[in-house]
């Protein structure tokens, strides 16, 4: 490159990248703005036997309000958000082979000081209705389009 790197030069490249990012920029916007509304929302709205669609039932509402009084983000990721001191609950219906049982039975087999020398979940001691509401919340949350995510079974 035998001529000098110009002023003009460098304007031209600064406003060409800029133009190229900025229609980058619409152009993933747009893509973006195309498949969001083609997402299934039936996993927002809960859908009745009849497969009409109806509001979240009152149950995973419940399950929502246990999980936030008990500040189970304060340990939990569920998609993605929280803190990562314990594993991601987005997928736990899934891990725990598709059964609310089963996570009802982790929750109450909590040792009630947790376990010595080792982090642990402490025992909450939920009722059964609240342990069904917060199991019924977690299937809810697996049941949602996350495009991927978490991207393995573990979280």
């Amino acid at each position: 490159m035998n001529e000098m790197f110009t002023k003009a030069m460098a304007r031209n490249i600064f406003y060409g990248g800029t133009l190229f990012f900025f229609l980058l920029f619409l152009g993933l916007t747009f893509d973006t703005m195309t498949v969001v509304p083609t997402r299934s929302n039936d996993n927002v709205i809960a859908k009745d036997a009849n497969g009409k669609r109806t509001e979240l039932g009152a149950q995973i509402v419940q399950g929502k309000k246990v999980w936030e009084d008990n500040n189970c983000v304060g340990c939990h990721t569920i998609l993605g958000e929280g803190a990562y001191f314990a594993p991601e609950l987005g997928n736990v219906y899934v891990r725990f082979g598709n059964s609310t049982d089963a996570i009802k039975a982790f929750i109450m087999s909590r040792p009630k000081n947790g376990i010595p020398g080792r982090r642990s979940m402490p025992q909450f001691n939920l009722s059964d209705a609240d342990l069904e509401a917060v199991a019924q919340f977690l299937k809810w949350t697996s049941e949602i389009d996350t495009a991927g995510w978490p991207p393995n079974i573990k979280g």
